[in-house]
């Protein structure tokens, strides 16, 4: 399992769960000191969660890679506390690791991403790589919220960078 916060989760979920190495995913919240937060206290900017997708898919190394590779390609980590027109900290490129050697793979990860951002001349990931402290599911409603409403907002973006992890 990984928790990834790339912006709006509904977008983030749906990349996700068309992956076939995925196994599940869900959209909550993580990170913060409130004990079981609602979508309007998250979006207050006063509990410290972020709007994260949780991954669920078999831990070898390979799979963790190909899971970086798509959260790095797909959002714009050098944005801070933003994704597009979504702003607040709720929305930060954030990864929370459940072991230390996913956190040393992710972390790996990053020093390609940043090498390939550089290349194209963008800035550094702004990207907060974190141990897991706490997961809370978002409401039922935002449960594979764009499998429900497919012309939903997504604000989702990448910046064209390739990620090929070694």
């Amino acid at each position: 399992m990984l928790l990834l916060g790339m912006g709006c989760f509904w977008g983030a979920e749906r990349l996700f769960w068309r992956h076939p190495l995925v196994k599940s995913t869900s959209v909550g919240y993580a990170g913060g000191t409130l004990e079981s937060p609602t979508y309007q206290q998250v979006c207050s900017g006063e509990t410290g969660h972020a709007e994260v997708v949780q991954v669920v898919f078999d831990q070898s190394e390979a799979s963790l890679k190909a899971m970086m590779r798509l959260f790095w390609e797909n959002h714009d980590p050098t944005q801070y506390n933003r994704q597009g027109p979504d702003i607040g900290s709720q929305y930060r490129s954030v990864v929370f690791t459940t072991t230390p050697q996913q956190m040393k793979c992710v972390e790996a990860s990053r020093a390609v991403a940043q090498a390939a951002l550089a290349k194209k001349g963008l800035g550094d990931p702004t990207t907060e790589i974190l141990p897991f402290v706490n997961y809370f599911l978002a409401e039922n409603y935002h449960q594979q919220y764009l499998q429900k409403n497919p012309q939903g907002y997504c604000s989702l973006r990448g910046t064209g960078i390739q990620c090929v992890m070694g």
